[in-house]
């Protein structure tokens, strides 16, 4: 696990927490981009997601792990290769 990934993958809640706090979803994705640089925030819609199971569910926000090959991008429940995450607002 590379050291931009262990405190995502250590802390799930403390990330989510910190997307919940914001008012916006796109201020939620500059927090976490400043809290765990250099990992990668792509804001997503919840329904493009709707078939992959969140990494973590807060009370206004939903987080995927996003595992790259270098070139292509997809959703990962290891967070062991976690390169960064999906954001999307909730519902």
């Amino acid at each position: 696990m590379n050291a931009a990934v262990a405190p995502v993958a250590a802390s799930l809640d403390e990330a989510i927490a910190l997307a919940d706090s914001a008012s916006t979803v796109r201020e939620a994705a500059l927090l976490l981009r400043e809290r765990y640089a250099p990992l990668k925030v792509v804001v997503v819609d919840a329904f493009d997601m709707r078939e992959e199971k969140p990494a973590a569910e807060g009370a206004k926000r939903l987080l995927w792990g996003a595992a790259s090959d270098g070139h292509c991008w997809q959703v990962t429940a290891d967070l062991g290769s976690v390169a960064g995450l999906y954001l999307a607002d909730k519902g």
